[in-house]
């Protein structure tokens, strides 16, 4: 049986949110380094369908904290 998107989305959206916050959280301490650490940890996680979930995490994240 193929895992449809929704599917997908479903089962590891908690897990992604909480990989958005991780990240998210190390802000504070590195700084001005934090862009290119965060980019490197994003481009770690696989599949790209996650990594791309987790990516939307951590802006909605980034844009609730600006506002």
């Amino acid at each position: 049986m193929t895992q449809t998107r929704a599917d997908f989305h479903q089962q590891n959206q908690a897990s992604a949110h909480v990989e958005a916050r991780r990240l998210f959280e190390h802000k504070a301490v590195l700084q001005g380094a934090w862009l290119n650490w965060v980019a490197s940890q994003i481009y770690a996680l696989r599949p790209a369908a996650y990594a791309s979930m987790v990516r939307r995490e951590l802006a909605r994240l980034q844009e609730t904290s600006e506002n």
